[in-house]
């Protein structure tokens, strides 16, 4: 029932922050339209880090991030002029479209709150119809997601549809995200509605089709097995999926589904033709060479 097992892969982001980076990797690029898939933390900071690990303003087009918060806080700016405090189950869903520019910054010590900093960042590649879009922010706060029990399991269904609940965050094709805690013995069910699934372990370990799944591994299950989820111990738990958009090229922050309009996306940052949060503009991470 579990067609592929892949182990994140430790990445620096420099400054400190480290990442277990999921999506992509060679064996599988994408599940449904999840195209990037990192976590990070949970990340302790001294005061004097703290700047080093700042996410500088940056360029997206062709997706929409999807930032969620186990632990901590992050501030959140953008070229839309958009400054939002983002903390545990709330979302930030960012629709880049033809093109956004953000920054993310941490505070000592609210940053740090809850254990330390422990982000999941996810990235869903826009359909093709949708790629050019105008660019969009979202915040939607944890209060606004629906949250159900289910054998012991209780679940945050942060965007699309799953187990009969709607989330309220705006999407452009068929997905599902959800955030699952278990404790040891508690079993959860996937839903089985969409082509292409995957769990991703973020805490603990589970059981599934007498599969051991540890922290830092991301299970593609086969298309239409449903197999239960059983926690060996206490476990944290993030369920994707959706339906498929097609073939898509991802160079450093961009997606698209030709390599020339990456091309144009690179001339754009390096001419300093893309737009820039207004609020948090001076310090840029410069285009890759």
């Amino acid at each position: 029932m579990i067609e592929l097992v892949l182990d994140g892969r430790r990445s620096s982001l420099g400054g400190g922050v480290d990442v277990l980076r999921v999506l992509p990797q060679a064996r599988r690029r994408m599940v449904g339209p999840f195209v990037f898939y990192d976590h990070a933390g949970p990340l302790s900071l001294a005061p004097g880090q703290v700047s080093r690990a700042d996410v500088r303003p940056h360029p997206h087009i062709g997706l929409a991030t999807i930032s969620y918060l186990l632990s901590g806080m992050i501030v959140h700016r953008d070229s839309l002029g958009i400054t939002q405090e983002i903390r545990p189950g709330d979302v930030n869903w960012m629709t880049a479209g033809r093109g956004i520019s953000h920054s993310e910054r941490f505070h000592h010590p609210e940053s740090f709150e809850g254990g330390g900093l422990e982000l999941l960042q996810a990235w869903v590649a826009l359909p093709v119809e949708h790629a050019e879009v105008e660019p969009a922010f979202d915040h939607y706060p944890a209060d606004a997601l629906p949250v159900f029990d289910q054998d012991g399991a209780r679940v945050r269904v942060i965007a699309g549809t799953a187990w009969g609940r709607h989330s309220p965050v705006r999407t452009l094709s068929p997905l599902f995200y959800a955030h699952a805690e278990l404790p040891a013995g508690a079993s959860l069910t996937p839903p089985d509605e969409y082509s292409e699934r995957a769990l991703y372990v973020a805490a603990g370990s589970v059981e599934v089709d007498g599969c051991r799944l540890v922290h830092g591994q991301l299970a593609v299950f086969e298309p239409g097995a449903c197999p239960p989820l059983r926690a060996n111990e206490d476990a944290t738990l993030m369920l994707l999926g959706g339906e498929p958009v097609g073939e898509r090229f991802v160079w450093w922050n961009f997606v698209a589904s030709t390599r020339e309009r990456i091309e144009r996306a690179k001339d754009e940052w390096r001419s300093g033709r893309f737009p820039l949060p207004p609020h948090d503009h001076e310090d840029l991470i410069p285009l890759p060479e």
